[in-house]
């Protein structure tokens, strides 16, 4: 589909942003977490997921269990959008971080939520509002995009909820990884598809999230800033490495 493509390579389409959760076989040729693997699709057909470039595999951006400084209980999901983090709160004063590319969406929300749906290789439709301010890129699409590889929201989503009241605000894949770790124009939080699987399986529906504010962040991530590359460094780094006379 020639608009799905579009519409996966520009990473638009998520701001309305299922099946039962479907297994998966790691290919014995990938490498880590991060190793190529195949899924069941929507329909049960076989998806194969590319193995994620070393390129992408930064130190901000891979998967690692680190101290966690904030208040919130085991079991927690804390989003933060401005330090381009997801933390899974382990207790014990530690946590599972992830990398995560923020689009403006990303940003409109900020406080406690629950994870109200999960699905597999979800399937999206563009709000009525979309379908009407862009027609030509949204009225074709207005019955749904079905779940896949020309999805943008990758292998796996969590819908935030606020009650009964979906939130519009997603956790979700991406069939971009060279996203992850920085700001993208559309879209809610993206992990690479590796790191949502894992996720997906771990975090039951009802899981408690919270969404930090830029004040949040600060506090707990400090002053960050945007290098040329789109990625994120502590300010600190940033200006001790300028200091440091060339050799």
């Amino acid at each position: 589909m020639r608009l799905a493509s579009l519409l996966l390579a520009m990473g638009l389409g998520l701001a309305a942003c299922g099946p039962t959760p479907q297994t998966s076989t790691p290919s014995p040729l990938g490498q880590g977490h991060y190793g190529a693997r195949t899924d069941t699709g929507p329909n049960g057909e076989p998806i194969e997921i590319n193995a994620v470039r070393t390129a992408y595999l930064t130190e901000r951006n891979r998967r690692q269990r680190v101290p966690y400084n904030g208040p919130e209980a085991a079991d927690t999901i804390v989003v933060d959008p401005y330090a381009r983090f997801l933390y899974h709160v382990l207790g014990n004063g530690e946590a599972m971080r992830y990398g995560v590319a923020v689009g403006q969406a990303g940003k409109n929300f900020q406080g406690s939520a629950t994870i109200g749906r999960k699905h597999a290789w979800p399937s999206w439709t563009p709000t009525a509002n979309m379908v009407r301010t862009q027609p030509e890129l949204y009225r074709p699409l207005r019955g749904g995009l079905p779940g896949g590889v020309d999805n943008p929201l990758g292998s796996r989503a969590l819908y935030l909820y606020k009650g009964s009241r979906d939130t519009m605000y997603r956790i979700h894949g991406t069939m971009d990884p060279s996203s992850v770790g920085k700001a993208t124009s559309a879209g809610c939080i993206r992990l690479f598809n590796q790191d949502i699987m894992e996720l997906f399986e771990q975090i039951p529906k009802g899981a408690p999230v919270k969404v930090r504010t830029r004040a949040e962040s600060l506090a707990l991530e400090g002053p960050l800033v945007e290098l040329p590359n789109g990625y994120l460094a502590p300010a600190g780094e940033v200006e001790t490495a300028a200091a440091e006379p060339a050799q």
